[in-house]
């Protein structure tokens, strides 16, 4: 049952993520006093690229190492990728404030060399990438990253597959950062190379959660379809934000694992249980493609603080408990928040610590790393991951937010 509310977790989350970087009706951010135009501009340039990326896989546990069934190294891995995307027409709003970022939905193969004991998953993604510096004519560094979910994974099983403690759901979320060269070869043809760095987890839905590290290397080819816009300038010229301050509230919640050590003894904790949270964060907005600023933080955490009220030993399937008190479970604390904002998606990274709480778990720094996807000009998806003390996999962030005072 737990299993399942896992993978439907993951399925519509892929699903919200995708639906608007589809949607070319799209209400996102516009400049001061003036309307979204991308209905009345529509989407005029579209681009399908496929992608080679042969990887080595960090070794951080004993299974990759050759305690495995095979009895040698996992350190390899090879992935295909097919990629849907597209660019915002150069005379909408959204062209002009964004004229080299594009976006889109892939689907990939991954192999790692180890059917029977990891399997070779296939991820269903959203991906966004865009210039960091044009280095000639035809010639640009640029980033992407793929965001969604891999399915058909080997996950742990005590009987059938007990060496593999780093993958414990059938479903996993995939993240992926690439630095790439794109070369302009033809009007309609880019060729792609350069280095990527990937991550494979449930987020602490399941246990185990070691997780699956890559780095490698990816060649592509590009070609774009439809009307070509070419290298040559931008017809309306670039539009530019005033900088101003703006206020965001996100609500969420999801379930989590939790493990417990104690005597000795490490034992898991039967069952999942809930979080759920609060983040009102004004943000100074400097300029396109940054903002910044502080979040005041609220979490409920179901599972914090449950050693203290312990009943019996720690001994597997006699770990019972007393409901701690809520003070016990709710924290209060204060973030740095820093925003990559895009069309469609903004990346958003924070720093916190508790300034109100009470019990070791809620103790110390917390860390987070949120996707949030547009729905509207002012309402967006938000999925996130928190970390406990710059270390410790702690919770998912699944919910929605809301900008006040947008001038975007």
């Amino acid at each position: 049952m737990i299993r399942n509310r896992n993978a439907i977790q993951l399925l519509c989350l892929l699903c919200l993520l995708v639906h608007p970087a589809i949607n070319a009706n799209l209400e996102a951010q516009t400049i001061i006093g003036q309307r979204n135009d991308s209905v009345s501009h529509p989407l005029i340039r579209h681009q399908l690229g496929f992608d080679v990326c042969p990887g080595y896989i960090v070794s951080t546990h004993s299974f990759l190492q050759g305690d495995n069934a095979q009895q040698k190294k996992i350190d390899q891995s090879l992935s295909f990728h097919f990629k849907y995307a597209f660019r915002f027409s150069k005379e909408s709003n959204l062209g002009r404030l964004f004229p080299h970022t594009y976006q889109g939905i892939g689907i990939s193969y991954h192999t790692f060399f180890s059917p029977a004991e990891l399997g070779n998953p296939v991820s269903v993604y959203a991906f966004q990438g865009s210039r960091i510096a044009q280095l000639s004519p035809r010639l640009s560094f640029d980033y992407e990253w793929n965001f969604g979910a891999s399915f058909g994974w080997k996950k742990y099983d005590e009987l059938s597959n007990p060496q593999n403690v780093l993958i414990g759901s059938k479903i996993n979320a995939y993240i992926n950062l690439g630095f790439l060269l794109n070369w302009q070869v033809h009007k309609y043809w880019k060729l792609a190379a350069g280095v990527d760095l990937t991550h494979f987890s449930n987020g602490n839905t399941h246990y185990p959660n070691g997780g699956l590290n890559v780095i490698g290397g990816r060649i592509g080819i590009v070609r774009t379809l439809g009307v070509d816009e070419g290298p040559g300038p931008i017809t309306l010229g670039r539009l530019f934000i005033k900088p101003h301050v703006s206020y965001d509230l996100v609500i969420y919640g999801a379930t989590r694992k939790r493990g417990l050590i104690g005597d000795d003894v490490s034992s898991m904790i039967p069952g999942s249980f809930g979080v759920a949270g609060i983040n009102f964060a004004p943000m100074y907005n400097f300029n396109n493609y940054f903002r910044a600023g502080l979040s005041a933080d609220a979490q409920y955490d179901e599972s914090a603080n449950l050693k203290e009220y312990r009943v019996g030993e720690y001994y597997l399937g006699d770990l019972k408990f007393h409901r701690p008190p809520f003070r016990k479970q709710f924290a209060v604390g204060l973030s740095l928040r820093a925003e990559l904002v895009m069309p469609v998606f903004s990346i958003n990274v924070g720093v916190g610590r508790n300034l109100i709480y009470s019990g070791d778990d809620m103790e110390g720094f917390y860390q987070i790393l949120a996707l949030k996807t547009y729905v509207t000009r002012h309402l967006f998806l938000h999925v996130g991951y928190q970390l406990s003390k710059f270390k410790d996999p702690n919770n998912l962030m699944l919910g929605l937010g809301y900008r006040f005072h947008d001038k975007r």
